[in-house]
């Protein structure tokens, strides 16, 4: 993984989940109470979780409507004196302006961090996404550019930073065997029996068990439930998932190829039709790790999908994606943040990793008047939307 950064192994840690390497990270950078940490509107509950694990406050920004990032300009609106650090978030695989946020963010002695959870093995201005800022990390969970099944890690060039994140790592917990075990199995029964048609009873099984404790989840219910660390969050990695990245590092070249080729052909499908699509200018840094397409009836459109055995996904559905419903224990107002608040009530992924991008683009043709257009994205404009 090192290579790959342009770094040294010295640099990279390993942890349980990426969530974990984050919230090492906050601690490794001495925030804390009466600290604010800036971030999108549009992401993961487990971002914020960290930073209030961490007893700081997280700091929402508004994302552009172009590229489904924050701009450099709302972040600059956003940062107070107690701005302690940035996060720049890769979404769907897309970097944007991180060179001028982490400039930015260094005149001011604002630390950085790059969320690289979609990012691993992707670009931005021919350097490695995750090389720009202080530190970065990434996720190798389910679906990211590589899997461990359960995963993250960070990377750390500062030496004084790294020094303070080993400190840090000295209070990882070990995961368990009977977790370790557990984890395998799942890896392995994911590889031998997911395909297009399972994919959908698989992913409602694994959800239902994840749920009730069953098996290793992404998430822990408490995560998307309170804003309480829960017990045993901080979890280092175990043997089984460097020896699942091994394996999956040998594909990822390939893999990425595929991604990026069929997100550059979903692209030109929806900009033909007048629907989401990116501007050219950020083509050629997007890895395309899902490509997000606006419905109508997310739940018809769900239905429709795995009828035809389309595997879509649902990032971000929520703007602290999957918290349903009041986000202020997070403390986000959705009514202050109108375009991420109107991209998660009509968001699906179109998968990238596909073998069959025809099959893809052929259920879209056929249900392509419950696409959102540009004129039917209330208060984005149609400049905005490319």
């Amino acid at each position: 993984m090192a290579r790959r950064l342009d770094s040294g192994p010295e640099s990279v840690f390993l942890y349980w989940k990426g969530r974990v390497a984050l919230y090492a990270l906050l601690k490794a950078m001495q925030v804390g109470e009466g600290d604010e940490v800036v971030m999108p509107a549009f992401t993961c509950v487990v971002v914020p979780n960290a930073v209030l694990y961490a007893g700081a406050t997280a700091r929402y920004v508004d994302i552009d409507a172009k590229t489904l990032n924050p701009s450099l300009e709302a972040i600059e609106a956003a940062v107070t004196e107690q701005t302690k650090v940035i996060l720049v978030q890769n979404t769907f695989g897309l970097s944007t302006e991180v060179d001028r946020i982490a400039a930015f963010a260094r005149e001011r002695g604002i630390r950085t961090i790059e969320d690289c959870t979609h990012g691993f093995g992707g670009t931005f201005g021919g350097r490695p996404n995750g090389t720009w800022s202080d530190a970065a990390f990434y996720s190798t969970q389910w679906n990211k550019p590589f899997s461990t099944g359960l995963g993250g890690f960070a990377v750390v060039k500062d030496p004084v930073l790294r020094e303070r994140l080993e400190a840090v790592n000295r209070e990882l917990i070990r995961p368990g065997r009977r977790q370790a075990a557990m984890l395998g199995l799942l890896v392995r029964v994911k590889s031998a029996l997911v395909n297009d048609t399972t994919y959908w009873p698989a992913l409602r099984a694994y959800r239902a068990l994840s749920r009730r404790g069953l098996v290793l989840g992404s998430s822990t219910g408490g995560e998307v439930s309170s804003t309480e660390m829960p017990e045993a969050y901080f979890r280092g990695a175990a043997a089984v998932q460097a020896a699942v990245g091994l394996r999956a590092l040998a594909k990822l070249d390939a893999l990425s190829a595929r991604r990026r080729e069929n997100g550059l052909r979903y692209n030109e499908w929806m900009c033909a039709r007048g629907y989401f699509n990116y501007p050219d200018e950020v083509l050629p840094d997007h890895g395309f790790l899902k490509f997000p397409v606006f419905v109508r009836d997310r739940a018809a459109f769900l239905e429709r999908a795995e009828h035809a055995k389309v595997q879509l996904g649902d990032w971000f559905c929520s703007m602290l994606h999957p918290v349903e419903g009041d986000l202020s224990p997070w403390g986000l107002d959705a009514d202050h943040f109108p375009v991420a608040r109107k991209a998660a009530a009509a968001i699906l992924n179109l998968p990238t990793d596909t073998a069959d991008p025809e099959r893809v683009l052929a259920f879209l043709e056929r249900e392509e008047g419950e696409l959102v257009g540009e004129s039917a994205f209330p208060g984005i404009s149609s400049t905005a939307m490319g």
